[in-house]
């Protein structure tokens, strides 16, 4: 009986100091946080990489003098990544749920990992991934990462000093709509945050695989594609965005979303 009480009592003051520790967000925390991500017009003209549909990104015309692409979360699909090969790009990578999608071509490297937090198991660290790859510690590289929901941990454990050798990083955000909770607007308020530092949005297109969710009165993509661009490439910053862009593409059959205005207009 003093057992199952004091298993009782443990679980009590976990969850006591699990809401000292993470703050319920207000309606002003959640539409500055968005304020801030808004995409801005920084004079690079767009262009589409990869399939029409899914695995099909826009991102700066910038590729000029990229080394790498590292691109964790592959899957099976690489129009993406063969467009950068293409450019002459390396290509890096990175999912344990596959075998390698491009065998027997030098241009690709493969590992049969997930990136994580922490080095362990099944998973490796983008941090150390990348020196891993024995790359030019100067030489610019390109971000493509998908990982269904495990790309806030992700940033949260790459340092700055990484994360700004990425001239563009092109990243799908999931479950924005729970940005409601405690704990999740925490992870992800510091992972946008860190981004920011050294990036700016450059455009947002919700994929339409799981539709917009109205929370408070906020509309939600569920899922949006991410491009940012490093903050020393841009020409001029404005306001004139378009969104939806020419070359968006629907991800899924599904009906066509349209991303909700308090993500792009101010």
């Amino acid at each position: 009986m003093k057992k199952l009480l004091h298993k009782i009592l443990r679980k009590k003051i976990k969850l006591f100091l699990e809401k000292l520790r993470y703050r319920n967000p207000n309606k002003n925390d959640i539409i500055k946080l968005i304020s801030r991500l808004r995409p801005e017009n920084t004079g690079i003209e767009l262009i589409r990489l990869g399939n029409e549909n899914d695995g099909g990104y826009l991102v700066p015309d910038v590729l000029k003098d990229i080394e790498a692409c590292f691109s964790p979360g592959v899957g099976n699909v690489t129009s993406f990544e063969s467009a950068c090969a293409k450019m002459g790009m390396k290509i890096y990578m990175a999912d344990a749920s596959v075998v390698n999608p491009v065998p027997g071509n030098p241009q690709y490297n493969f590992i049969k990992k997930f990136i994580g937090k922490e080095g362990k198991d099944d998973f490796i660290t983008l941090e150390n991934w990348i020196l891993d790859a024995g790359i030019d510690p100067k030489a610019d590289l390109l971000l493509q990462m998908d990982i269904e929901g495990y790309e806030y941990e992700v940033l949260n454990s790459t340092s700055l000093r990484t994360l700004k050798r990425f001239k563009i990083v092109v990243i799908e955000f999931h479950e924005l709509h729970m940005l409601w909770n405690p704990k999740y607007f925490s992870k992800a308020k510091k992972a946008f945050d860190k981004l920011l530092k050294n990036h700016v949005c450059v455009h947002i297109h919700p994929n339409n695989c799981c539709g917009i969710k109205e929370v408070n009165g906020i509309e939600f993509p569920v899922v949006a594609e991410f491009s940012f661009l490093r903050k020393n490439e841009i020409i001029e910053l404005g306001n004139e965005i378009e969104i939806p862009h020419r070359l968006d593409r629907n991800n899924t059959n599904k009906k066509t979303i349209k991303l909700p205005e308090i993500w792009y207009v101010g």
